[in-house]
């Protein structure tokens, strides 16, 4: 027996044998029916939108081990880039429906448990203010701090408590003052396609080079406040980093604000796949020695010149419609399993009712403002997976063709739809299932290889082959909820 293979069937055996637990106190129970709420015509001219943002830098940085997450395990920051941020929108259409909430946070990712304890916080704060969603997502930076536990000293977890707390009471914050900054205004969409600033490291080259603009413009002439989202991972400082940083947001952020005074909230769209920034001269820095500190501001310098660039917008009219619906993932990756088993990820095992395996909770959420539909998803999702464009059956891991495959997320939808991931939770990637392999002997801790010759990586940092499908058939019933509410 290899000894890689030995270490597998040992962690296979302890997942099975202290399963009964799970089986007794966390079955998969049926989930809520959600309910997509929506006034049925603009109550008013103007929105209401209020922005503030808090810095999640620790006062003791340089004084306690903290642990970068995003690349190779157990790697103590030794220093700050630029401070990481959560940052916070406060968006009314003054329906009566209620205001919703959008934060943004400069990690690698959050779980659902810990998106949930925030809400948890901000309870009071919803009763009070009439506030129906609550999103949070992350920038996916792999220079933040370790938010997730899975990139400190395995096999203990790189999640320190008190930061975490850091992170909670500085964004209950940053939400609680958006909601007292609120203005009047007019908030008006934009788009404009990005053609030469990404790359897409596995086949099929598909991903989505449009970057999108929301610009809230308040009535009294103050500062304004601009939504952005693009498909990229922030990873520009690259796995030999050792200092804090949001990555490239954090400069395409504070060219905006230098050129207009406008401050900004950042998201990701489909990232999977792997969509990352292309770095001009990579092979010169590395061979130099160099770090890729002045690169990252580059790119993110020059993305912003994107974002401002756009002239033809739309303005978009007070109405706002969500849905937010939660659902039961499989999940097979026997090492996740184990890792949120030790406490290593905190995020809860359920067993099936029929004893078809174990599960994750996460949810899907999707937004209407006005004509921009906003999908989002707990992971990082393959972009063919919503906009097509699969391997066909001679072109992929497993000789099938698309016809395994989901339909796009975007014929689901029916439109261009805006996708945001890493949202309410961080499932890692998905992926379509006819180009999806796992390594014969260790499943999930060792990458595959194809008969091309192709790496499979992603596959060890997801869920399982099931995902995408369950994504899939989620979207199209919130879909359908959608239409039915709309024709009532």
């Amino acid at each position: 027996m290899k000894p890689m293979t030995a270490v597998y069937k040992t962690i296979d055996f302890l997942l099975r044998t202290q399963s009964k637990h799970i089986t007794e106190k966390k079955k998969a129970l049926p989930v809520e029916n959600a309910v997509f709420t929506v006034p049925p015509k603009a109550k008013s001219e103007r929105f209401v939108l209020g922005f503030s943002k808090e810095s999640i830098l620790p006062d003791d940085i340089n004084k306690k081990k903290y642990y970068i997450a995003g690349y190779g395990e157990n790697k103590p920051a030794k220093g700050v880039l630029d401070p990481p941020h959560t940052h916070a929108v406060w968006l009314d259409d003054l329906s009566g429906k209620g205001g919703i909430v959008l934060v943004s946070i400069d990690n690698v990712g959050m779980l659902n448990k810990d998106v949930n304890r925030l809400r948890e916080r901000l309870h009071d704060f919803a009763m009070l203010t009439g506030c129906r969603s609550i999103n949070i997502v992350s920038t996916h930076s792999h220079a933040g701090i370790d938010t997730m536990g899975i990139w400190g000293p395995l096999p203990l977890s790189g999640k320190d408590p008190k930061y975490m707390e850091l992170v909670f009471s500085q964004t209950v914050k940053a939400v609680k003052s958006a909601y007292a900054a609120r203005k009047l205004g007019r908030l008006y969409l934009g788009k404009t396609e990005v053609p030469d600033m990404q790359e897409d490291i596995r086949t099929p080259i598909v991903y989505s080079k449009t970057l999108t603009r929301l610009r809230f413009e308040p009535d009294d002439g103050s500062q304004q406040t601009y939504i952005i989202n693009f498909a990229s991972h922030s990873e520009s400082l690259q796995g030999c980093n050792e200092r804090v940083s949001a990555d490239f947001p954090h400069y395409l952020r504070e060219k905006i604000m230098q050129e207009t005074g406008a401050e900004t909230l950042y998201c990701v769209g489909a990232i999977g796949g792997m969509i990352s920034m292309d770095i001009p001269n990579e092979k010169e820095i590395r061979d130099n020695g160099s770090d890729f500190a002045e690169s990252t501001a580059n790119i993110g310098k020059k993305l912003a010149d994107y974002a401002l660039s756009i002239k033809n917008e739309t303005e978009l009219k007070p109405k706002i419609g969500t849905i937010r619906q939660e659902v039961y993932f499989k999940a097979e990756n026997t090492i996740l399993l184990v890792a949120a088993k030790a406490g290593i990820l905190e995020a809860n095992e359920y067993r099936f009712p029929d004893g078809s395996g174990f599960a994750m909770k996460s949810e899907i959420s999707y937004l209407e403002i006005d004509s921009l539909k906003i999908l989002m998803l707990p992971c990082e999702i393959f972009p063919e997976l919503v906009y097509g464009g699969y391997l066909s059956a001679e072109e992929s891991a497993t000789g099938y063709g698309a016809e395994i495959n989901p339909v796009p997320l975007q014929e689901i939808v029916g439109d261009d739809v805006m996708i945001i991931g890493l949202a309410n939770d961080e499932l890692g990637y998905v992926l379509p299932p006819n180009d999806y392999l796992l390594h014969s002997e260790t499943p999930y801790f060792e990458n595959g290889h194809d008969i091309h010759k192709r790496r499979h990586y992603e596959e060890t940092n997801s869920l399982g082959p099931e995902t995408a499908e369950k994504i899939a058939a989620t979207v199209a019933e919130i879909i359908n909820k959608v239409e039915k509410a709309k024709n009532i």
